[in-house]
């Protein structure tokens, strides 16, 4: 059941991520920690491997048939990713599996609150 469980988490990313834009990690981790029971740790670092393959090539072709995507801004925000995920998973190593499930549950609340309180 576990299997069929992390299978349709990667469909609703998938779908979360080409639907909002958003990092399939705002659900993945969650859903890995909860559905998957995996220590918050291992939830990160797989979800890392996950993205690590190019999951988003279809939804990118679809955005860009329509003229929607910037690839200069892309490539620099992948630039970003790279050095920065180097950083974030160093940082992380350094702390507990309840202070970072409780640091990502901080930056979930962050941004939720801004979104909705933004007009």
């Amino acid at each position: 059941m576990t299997w069929f469980l992390v299978a349709v988490l990667g469909l609703v990313s998938g779908v979360v991520s080409g639907l909002f834009g958003v990092g399939g990690a705002v659900v993945i981790i969650p859903g890995l920690v909860l559905l998957a029971k995996l220590p918050q740790h291992t939830a990160h670092g797989t979800s890392l491997a996950a993205l690590l393959l190019p999951v988003g090539i279809l939804g990118t072709l679809e955005y860009y048939k329509r003229g929607q995507v910037n690839f200069p801004y892309a490539a620099v925000v992948a630039v970003g990713l790279l050095i920065g995920a180097y950083f974030g998973a160093r940082l992380a190593g350094t702390m507990s599996d309840a202070t970072l499930r409780k640091a990502f549950g901080v930056f979930l609340l962050l941004i939720s609150v801004k979104l909705l309180a933004t007009r």
